[in-house]
């Protein structure tokens, strides 16, 4: 419970009627789940507008209403507070409700298209490794210490980042690594937060559903580095063209990593397999369990990240060396008879690009790379065809079927994407809508020695049709569909 005056630290408030010494119980943002004695944020949405929830929240036992616009009857019993912007109010409300736990561990937050996942689970993972008490705000998981949460946004809401936050120090961790999204970093989810350091590993096609144009994306990231503090650093890839227009204004100390370029943290690729690779990282050898150059990259920011926050260069070296691939970003197993089967999150021309390539980069030019690729629905359109062009245009045979349709006609999205595919490859692809059915042909297809990709969904363990979630696992369907076929 805290006196709502004391948490308004950083909110831009345009006009308060009441008197803000009442006590809160919680901040809250679905008028929903509401109970007596909180405070009801009135957000404005893109489907929604809290505000038209206010009365609501009210009977429901709210005691002050933060909102960008006064309702047309004020009750006198009640505190209103306008402000300019709802979404930035409540992520200082929230901050300041748990006592600001941001600046009271290190935070370090990961963002880009592809990449944040990895790199911010492999740094948790690492840390642990190194004897820290950790935490991870991700995609897949959310972790406090040992114990895991399921996560349901790449950057949840301000109430619950805090919340999380608070139980980290409450359980005694020093370090927590945190994918920060584009659109978390839009709708102001970040604000307010103390990070003590940020990454930028890439920036590609996508979320143009939302963001518009690319340009867009590309300020609204940038927006995270802006906001970092001149006591922490902004750690970008120098490989990527974006990478040093995203700390142009940066007051954070600048650094940077690449394989191609001139940086502060260097790579080479000695050797590579699809048991691993020998890099050379500043000038010293070490074999790594992961595959693939935008792994290196992921590698080498994961090094920048750690050496910056005080590792011995040794250790750190000797860490990553240990590290394994995070859930469902290029998993690779062989089956009894010897095909080879890749599963990755790969929903982005370029994470399939960087998938495919990879594997034609290890492959000995003998076998068959056989894809089973879809995309989601309800998402942005423009990348379906790029994703068509490419999967045709770097596989031997590709299997065009259902990631998430979501509301959409799952047949309606398969023709988008195979609008992308050239005449010369269109004897290359295939159409089959169920997933299973998807995969299960791609095995059939395939004889020893041959690869077969499933890219899409990942980590994923649903699939989300007409707004219903079933269980639908790629990995289990992988070894289900094998065990039947090598029976």
């Amino acid at each position: 419970m805290k006196e709502l005056k004391n948490i308004l630290d950083g909110v831009v408030i345009l006009e308060q009627r009441g008197n803000a010494c009442v006590q809160i119980n919680a901040i809250v943002f679905d008028s929903r789940k509401i109970k007596s004695g909180d405070l009801f944020v009135a957000q404005k949405g893109i489907s929604f507008d809290g505000h038209l929830f206010i009365e609501k929240a009210i009977q429901l036992g709210a005691l002050a209403i933060v909102c960008q616009e006064f309702p047309k009857d004020l009750i006198d019993s009640i505190v209103y507070i306008k402000v300019v912007n709802s979404d930035h109010a409540l992520a200082h409300l929230a901050s300041n409700f748990f006592d600001k736990p941001s600046s009271k561990l290190k935070l370090i937050g990961v963002t880009g298209t592809n990449g944040k996942t990895t790199v911010a689970t492999l740094l948790y993972n690492l840390f642990q490794k190194a004897g820290f008490t950790s935490g991870l705000l991700s995609t897949v998981k959310i972790r406090i210490s040992e114990d895991s949460y399921e996560a349901t946004h790449t950057t949840p809401d301000s109430v619950t980042i805090n919340s999380y936050l608070n139980q980290m120090l409450e359980a005694g961790v020093t370090h927590c690594f945190m994918e920060v999204s584009s659109h978390g970093i839009h709708q102001n989810r970040t604000e307010g937060l103390d990070f003590d350091g940020g990454v930028f590993t890439n920036l590609s096609h996508d979320h143009l559903d939302y963001h518009k144009t690319f340009a867009e994306y590309r300020d609204v990231k940038k927006r995270f580095f802006d906001n970092l503090s001149k006591n922490s650093f902004a750690l970008t890839n120098a490989d990527d063209k974006n990478g040093f227009v995203l700390l142009q204004n940066t007051k954070a100390r600048k650094l940077s990593y690449a394989l191609r370029s001139m940086a502060d943290y260097k790579a080479k690729i000695l050797e590579k397999s699809f048991s691993g690779m020998m890099l050379q990282v500043d000038g010293s050898e070490v074999w790594i369990q992961l595959i693939g150059d935008f792994n290196v990259s992921n590698l080498l920011a994961i090094y920048g990240v750690a050496t910056e926050l005080g590792l011995p260069k040794e250790e750190v070296l000797l860490l990553m060396s240990q590290l394994e691939s995070v859930n469902g970003r290029f998993q690779y197993s062989i089956s009894p008879g010897g095909i080879v089967t890749i599963v990755d999150y790969a929903h982005t021309p370029d994470a399939l690009k960087n998938v495919l390539t990879t594997i034609a980069g290890i492959r000995s030019g003998k076998e068959n790379v056989i894809s089973v690729v879809g995309c989601g629905g309800d998402r942005d359109i423009s990348k379906r065809s790029k994703m068509g062009n490419i999967a045709s245009l770097l596989s031997d045979q590709v299997i065009f079927t259902s990631d998430n349709p979501r509301f959409e006609d799952p047949q309606e999205i398969i023709s988008q994407i195979e609008e992308g595919v050239s005449s010369e490859n269109q004897k290359k692809t295939l159409s089959i809508i169920d997933r299973k059915q998807a995969i299960k042909t791609a095995l059939k297809l395939a004889s020893k020695g041959d690869i077969v990709l499933v890219a899409g969904k990942g980590h994923e363990d649903y699939q989300d049709v007409q707004g219903v979630k079933k269980h639908f696992d790629d990995k289990e369907v992988i070894q289900s569909v094998i065990k039947e076929l090598e029976k």
